[in-house]
């Protein structure tokens, strides 16, 4: 969450500044701002969108040749002017934050002691006047002394106006990287920021401090040794213009098909070294499989884990990250770990991957969208999804595309414990493939879905019904439609309504039942009657041979043809649409929801 973007150059870097945080706005947009060395430190803020703020610096003409700006999810403190990022301090020292500084309140009392004047409500501000406390003309000397003393998540750059020509990084749990330029340096939280000035980028390591001028960079360990970090080029995707379509979101649903083929790109057999060269070795010692997410990527995971129950017979199990690393459990070694994340930076999932490190579980795999992101370079096997670049803050195509991999790792488990026969590895393969295709079937019923979405625009709260592997689907499809519409909306099995839900179920309560023709079909044939004779209104997202016919009160989404064990995924699509369609019938921030961010790096 939240956005940096700093740069020393020959240039003025004002553009770039702002064009960095425009690139990163889906990460944070509470309120953006800026701060420049032109022989003062001039800073602009704004509780709009970054489109504002260059407007502000177009009127202002502000110019500048070292510069910091920041776009902000907010945590401690209301989106207001005065808890805009950059933080300054005594018009000396400018800071911007992502992360939490979970002891910001002790060093606050003790800086307000010493005579530092704090304006606003975050825990940031105190990072600036730290600095500021421990800066005697060395701004890296100063910066150094003032990390050591934080716990929390952080990931800083500061400028000074006494050293015009230098940015101080640092990070600890919240992604930084320095870019390297033709005579010019920057510093960011993501390569993408820098794609129109550079793609050589140097990550920076846990504890590193980053030491930024124009003409140079120097890195720094957590014991303020001075160490080398690789520098790689990234290829930032080229896929984050908008196109003929009305929102990211949009777009990323219709780009689907190609996403899954991408990610399916090269696999032409089940062989466990799409997950890394030592995958075989690794998987064939596996006895369980414990999988760790949050929000979305977590629904993938409860489908990944009846997978892998059901075909490759492995006691799985899927669980909130923020969660297991809060509690007792008991560990088991010869346990794979894995570890799901869109972005690969979320910060609850990489905390919970290594606290079960040390735990002792040392067979890690990354399912991730990111080739160069935080997870993927810390675990010992990796699946990359290659959804490509994904803007909506509602994930979509990176979703489906987890199903993908999860369901590939469950073949190769299936495959090395002797429960996959050739004939069933063609016919899944065949299915993978075919995959892009069905969804191709599946997104031409959009006109049907905005006929439904009419209907709930004007709702306010929903149900969603679903059974076995269809359950984290209806999960999956009442968060949709919460982050992006704001109707509330609630998930259940289907076998549960019985037990408390039905007490909600009248003319004004839409429900959504997901009806595969499956082995459970008939069982949720029979919940279906138990809305309708409460006079509920049943939305049934059905296969073409499901049985369920349309009536008063029940209307029914014939899905071209049934996938078998990969349904779930064909099953995402009309309830991505139907959020989709809702939110735009009700006029919200499809792309940027209230209160939420893409890439969630805070705790």
């Amino acid at each position: 969450m939240c956005g940096i973007v700093g740069a020393v150059a020959r240039e003025n870097v004002v553009p770039i500044l702002i064009e960095g945080i425009r690139r990163l706005e889906y990460r944070g947009y509470d309120s953006t701002g800026l701060a420049v060395i032109n022989g003062s430190l001039q800073r602009l803020v704004s509780t709009a969108r970054v489109a504002d703020l260059a407007a502000q610096a177009s009127r202002a003409q502000l110019k500048g040749h070292t510069g910091i700006s920041h776009t902000r999810w907010a945590t401690h403190g209301a989106p207001t002017p005065a808890n805009a990022h950059p933080h300054v301090s005594h018009d000396e020292i400018a800071v911007v934050h992502n992360g939490i500084i979970e002891n910001f309140e002790a060093i606050r009392e003790r800086l307000q002691k010493q005579g530092y004047c704090f304006v606003t409500q975050t825990d940031s501000e105190v990072i600036a006047h730290l600095i500021h406390a421990h800066y005697h003309g060395d701004l890296l000397a100063a910066v150094t002394k003032a990390v050591r003393e934080f716990r929390g998540a952080y990931a800083i750059a500061a400028i000074s106006t006494r050293e015009p020509d230098r940015i101080v990084g640092a990070r600890a749990g919240s992604p930084l990287l320095v870019g390297l330029g033709e005579g010019d340096h920057y510093l960011a939280s993501d390569a993408s920021a820098l794609a129109p000035v550079t793609q050589r980028v140097v990550y920076l390591e846990e504890g590193d401090i980053a030491d930024v001028t124009r003409g140079a960079y120097a890195i720094y360990d957590e014991n303020g040794t001075r160490v080398s970090r690789q520098a790689v080029t990234v290829k930032v995707s080229g896929d984050v213009e908008l196109g003929p379509y009305q929102h990211f979101m949009q777009k990323e649903i219709f780009e689907q098909p190609r996403a899954i083929a991408d990610t399916l790109e090269g696999v032409s057999s089940i062989e466990p070294e799409v997950f890394g060269a030592s995958a075989a070795e690794v998987l064939k010692r596996v006895e369980a499989v414990h999988l760790l997410a949050c929000g979305t990527s977590y629904y993938s995971a409860q489908v990944g884990r009846l997978w892998l129950e059901a075909v490759a017979g492995l006691p799985a199990q899927a669980e909130v990250a923020s969660e297991y690393r809060y509690r007792a459990s008991v560990p088991n070694p010869d346990a794979l770990v894995v570890v799901i994340s869109q972005s690969g930076e979320t910060a609850d999932t990489l905390a919970a991957l290594k606290h079960a490190g040390t735990l002792g579980h040392k067979h890690t795999l990354a399912i991730c969208n990111v080739a160069t992101s935080s997870m993927v370079r810390q675990t010992e096997l990796t699946y990359l999804t290659r959804a490509g670049t994904e803007i909506g803050v509602a994930s979509t195509k990176a979703f489906t595309a987890q199903l993908v991999a999860l369901f590939l790792l469950t073949l190769s488990l299936a495959k090395l414990r002797g429960r996959l026969s050739e004939d069933d590895e063609a016919r899944w393969l065949a299915g993978l493939r075919h995959l892009p295709a069905a969804i191709q079937s599946v997104l031409a019923l959009e006109p049907s879905i905005i006929a439904w979405a009419e209907q709930f625009a004007r709702k306010q709260d929903a149900l969603f019904l679903g059974r076995g592997l269809h359950y984290p689907i209806a999960l999956e499809g009442a968060l949709k439609l919460k982050e992006i519409s704001y109707i509330h909306g609630e998930a259940y099995p289907a076998g549960e309504l019985k037990h408390g839900p039905l007490a909600l179920v009248d003319a004004n309560m839409p429900v959504v039942a997901i009806a595969p023709n499956d082995t459970l079909l008939e069982k949720l044939k029979s919940n279906l009657q138990e809305v309708r004779a409460r006079g509920g209104e049943l939305y049934v997202v059905a296969d073409a041979d499901s049985h369920i016919e349309s009536s008063e009160g029940v209307h029914v989404l014939r899905l071209p043809e049934h996938a078998g064990l990969l349904s779930p995924i064909l099953h995402t699509i009309p309830l991505q649409l139907l959020a989709y369609h809702t939110a735009v019938m009700r006029g919200t921030d499809v792309d940027k929801p209230r209160n939420l961010a893409k890439s969630v790096t805070v705790e």
